[in-house]
């Protein structure tokens, strides 16, 4: 069993998002879900039978969902980050996710359910890892984006990389010149000169 695992809130349609979310992605399933009984009912309000919560896995992360009543919402404090290896795999589950969601800067999306994602390319961390202004080009395009483009990020990049690299090479390149000094020759005593 995983050791930690994301717990979601929902208010009655838990198992509606569930199947949503692995309609999504490719590597998923269903491992547990369990039921309000006749006492947890009554005591919540809730119809008995009803979903209580559901465990999933998406890509090999471990996630509940809890129908729990209108008490708690979703805050994009919290969001799930999807590396994407591709612009293709980028668009096709930005597209899914934001269906009748609302899109945000920077990557950020919050989806039909109000759960917050990060749909993002996996190039992006190391782009923005490499110290200087390169990462600072990147960021700022990203800044521009809601759903981020791969090709423009490495363009800013590349062109912050060409700017520095040509900044470098139009510095005058000095000659470091060292004067060397010799020591100061000793005078040569006379042989005839007797010390006293």
């Amino acid at each position: 069993m995983q050791k930690i695992v994301t717990n979601l809130w929902f208010d009655e349609n838990a198992e509606e998002a569930v199947r949503y979310y692995t309609g999504i992605f490719k590597h998923c399933r269903i491992l547990h879900t369990s039921y309000y009984g006749e006492a947890a009912a009554k005591r919540l309000g809730r119809t008995p039978g009803s979903v209580l919560v559901i465990t999933f896995e998406l890509e090999g992360q471990q996630f509940a969902a809890i129908n729990g009543g209108p008490h708690f919402s979703f805050t994009p404090a919290i969001s799930l980050v999807v590396n994407c290896e591709t612009q293709a795999e980028l668009d096709k589950i930005w597209k899914k996710l934001a269906a009748k969601g609302s899109v945000e800067q920077c990557g950020w999306l919050r989806d039909r359910f109000g759960v917050s994602w990060q749909v993002v390319p996996t190039r992006l961390q190391e782009l923005m890892a490499t110290p200087g202004e390169a990462a600072n080009r990147v960021v700022a395009a990203m800044l521009d984006m809601k759903k981020l483009e791969l090709d423009v990020l490495e363009a800013a990049y590349r062109e912050a990389a060409q700017t520095t690299e040509m900044a470098f090479k139009e510095v005058p390149q000095r000659t470091l010149v060292t004067k060397t000094t010799q020591p100061e020759a000793r005078p040569k005593r006379s042989p005839s000169t007797k010390e006293e």
